[in-house]
């Protein structure tokens, strides 16, 4: 594998650098509209299996995807999106969306959870999400220095103790994480 920059506006550079047999291109010109998606075209045209392309806006997105495109990203609309879930969900940590319905969150234990086992907590049954992993952050100190450890325990047991400052990260429907998540 390797990684190429270069003007790939002109189509005999792309195929002097054989980009025709790479398996994946990135196109991350997002503000000129016209050359990303003159890029594309070209990549397509050389038969290039995977293209990501950057996008500015949602008719950008479109037009990529209907010339070929197999991915596009449009980070300006991503992050606006999690930071406006941030200020309506202050309690969700992060979050990443399955569907339009479904998602990952991480959020801090309820203060309801410390000191119980998951078993316990009733997760399930009450709020009808389920703890896919359990973040624990601990200090080491070694020869005078500091540092923060994040320990993640995949796939936890009911057996497995809540404990304060512990990060929940749970599968489940949109609307009963953020229930879950303004638990006092």
């Amino acid at each position: 594998t390797h990684a190429v920059q270069c003007d790939a506006s002109d189509i005999r550079t792309l195929q002097e650098l054989g980009v025709q047999n790479m398996d994946v291109a990135v196109v991350s010109i997002g503000e000129d509209v016209e050359a990303s998606v003159l890029i594309v075209m070209a990549l397509k045209e050389l038969n290039v299996r995977e293209i990501i392309a950057k996008a500015v806006t949602p008719l950008h997105t479109k037009i990529l995807e209907k010339i070929g495109a197999t991915q596009v990203v449009y980070p300006e609309r991503d992050i606006a999106i999690r930071v406006a879930t941030h200020i309506v969900s202050p309690n969700i940590i992060d979050s990443l969306a399955l569907s339009t319905e479904y998602c990952i969150s991480e959020i801090p234990a309820p203060r309801g959870f410390i000191g119980k086992m998951l078993k316990d907590t009733s997760i399930r049954s009450m709020h009808r999400v389920n703890i896919i992993a359990i973040k624990k952050t601990t200090t080491e100190v070694y020869k005078g220095k500091t540092s923060i450890k994040e320990i993640v325990n995949v796939a936890p047991s009911g057996e497995d103790l809540v404990m304060e400052g512990d990060v929940l990260v749970i599968l489940g429907r949109e609307d009963d994480i953020e229930k879950l998540s303004n638990l006092k």
